[in-house]
């Protein structure tokens, strides 16, 4: 690999290929999964949702729903292995996920246990399910929804940021350990999309995107053959830049953007 290469094959063309997309009721799941169907994908959508999902369906012919509730390893496992007697997998995007705003004055241990369950253990529910599956077959790729969240620990972000930071290492450790095996694995960390998640949300919410605009940077970036996929750039950028902060100059400058 030379430097200034891609660190995924680009995946361009999305005719006859099959994705699967975990957390697909709405918001950026379901958009990408249209954006798949659009390009020729075969896609499958899972979540709690079966109405949703079979609305889904109704609306993009030749795609299938398997209904899942992503904290229950049974049922990963059952939904993946129906999947995979069907034929190769060429995707998976896992995008389910659970928010809450939380600060440490009004700490609620049992709802932050829920963020871990649905954004981080689903996720390892679903590559355990699969990456042997896609080692096998020597080819594939892995995508997992991050946020910019993970990046620092932030204001109300008590609760949600660390799953998210916890995802960003795994996607990271994931894709050195699969890269020789023909798999790629892509980490996508974005800023503020307007979601039943973010609904919510009573503070301003900088450069927020529709769930249509973050699906387009997502099929740009694997067209890319990106490792990570963030987006907007105008927000995401100044997010990067917090990373390098010294810890007295990151808490001054989170706190001078929040007064």
């Amino acid at each position: 690999m030379t430097l200034f290469a891609p660190l995924n094959p680009p995946m361009k063309d999305w005719r006859g290929k099959t994705v699967w997309i975990v957390g697909a009721s709405s918001g950026i799941g379901q958009a990408t999964a249209a954006a798949l169907h659009r390009q020729g994908a075969r896609v499958v959508v899972s979540a709690r949702k079966a109405q949703a999902l079979d609305a889904f369906v109704l609306a993009h012919p030749g795609s299938q729903a398997l209904t899942l509730d992503v904290t229950d390893p049974q049922t990963v496992n059952a939904a993946a292995a129906q999947l995979l007697a069907q034929g190769p997998l060429d995707g998976v995007l896992y995008c389910a996920g659970h928010y809450t705003a939380m600060r440490a004055d009004a700490l609620d241990v049992p709802d932050m246990l829920r963020h871990f369950e649905v954004n981080y253990f689903g996720a390892l529910y679903v590559l355990h399910a699969l990456v042997p599956a896609l080692m096998a077959q020597g080819h594939g790729h892995i995508s997992l929804i991050g946020s910019v969240a993970g990046y620092r620990g932030l204001p109300q972000s008590l609760a949600y940021g660390p799953t998210k930071a916890a995802l960003i290492n795994l996607t990271e450790t994931l894709y050195q350990d699969l890269h020789d095996k023909g798999v790629g694995v892509s980490l996508i960390n974005p800023g503020f999309v307007q979601t039943p998640l973010t609904a919510s949300n009573t503070f301003t919410m900088p450069a927020l995107l529709t769930p249509d605009q973050a699906a387009t940077e997502i099929m740009q970036g694997w067209a890319r053959g990106a490792f990570e996929i963030h987006f907007p750039k105008r927000f995401t950028w100044w997010m990067k830049a917090l990373q390098l902060l010294p810890h007295r100059a990151f808490f001054y400058s989170v706190r001078r953007a929040l007064r």
